[in-house]
């Protein structure tokens, strides 16, 4: 009976050591800059079913990326761009769930707090102001102030919204948008805190990572958006760095 039981669990662990193989052999594939064989890699990806949790813990989405950017085979930087959408899909679907249980504990979160927000009670719907992200790569300038975010006393948090405004104020693209950026920063921190209620090992790690995204001189389009609003603070406060990098692809 146990080893019934166990049949799943050894399934998909060797499938997740299947997906942490192919993502090794396709960065050595990059770092050779030889990517022969990389057609039949990418058609093994395709055949398995992938889990958010083996997508992300593998980079393989990254993996498939820098060998679809190297290869010269245009079906190789077809399928690689498929795989790249269909996880794309898989994670943006997580990041909804994400969202909407943030939105059915908002309400709770409002009224516990409103001590805290004072004067700024409109600030409390600040998590349901959600702009869409368009679908042109250009960067049109949309939104340049944003609601007010609820003040905090914490010295962590306080710290933690002092980095995020630097990290927003890397390069002049602030400059020439306008925008609050310490008011920006607020509103991400307070995002990032009411997911994890506190300013524990967790949160601290979301905000390096954040921080780590918005600074990425790679990746300035994400920055960008961010101060302009196309993508808003709830969903760069839960942005997984996955998604970031395949947001980056897609723009291409």
């Amino acid at each position: 009976m146990e080893q019934v039981d166990q049949q799943p669990e050894d399934t998909s662990m060797a499938r997740h050591q299947e997906v942490e193989r192919i993502a090794k052999k396709l960065d050595t594939m990059v770092h050779k800059k030889n990517t022969d064989g990389a057609l039949d890699l990418l058609r093994e990806l395709k055949n398995m079913k992938m889990s958010l949790e083996t997508l992300q813990s593998t980079r393989v989405g990254m993996s498939v990326n820098a060998v679809r950017k190297q290869s010269c085979d245009e079906e190789v930087q077809t399928l690689a761009k498929a795989l790249i959408k269909m996880w794309k899909k898989l994670l943006d679907g997580a990041e909804g769930k994400l969202e909407e249980k943030r939105r059915e504990d908002s309400p709770v979160r409002s009224s516990s707090t409103s001590k805290d927000l004072g004067s700024n009670e409109k600030s409390s719907k600040m998590s349901d102001v959600i702009p869409t992200t368009p679908t042109t790569p250009t960067l049109p300038l949309r939104v340049t102030s944003f609601p007010s975010a609820p003040v905090t006393t914490d010295s962590v948090r306080n710290k933690s919204r002092e980095l995020l405004v630097a990290a927003l104020q890397t390069g002049d693209d602030h400059k020439a948008i306008g925008v609050d950026c310490e008011n920006l920063a607020a509103q991400i921190e307070e995002q990032i805190f009411q997911e994890f209620k506190s300013t524990d090992m967790k949160y601290k790690s979301r905000l390096r990572s954040r921080i780590s995204n918005l600074k990425d001189q790679k990746n300035p389009d994400l920055r960008r958006n961010v101060l302009c609003g196309n993508i808003s603070s709830q969903r760069i406060a839960c942005m997984t760095a996955e998604v970031s990098c395949l947001l980056l692809v897609l723009r291409r």
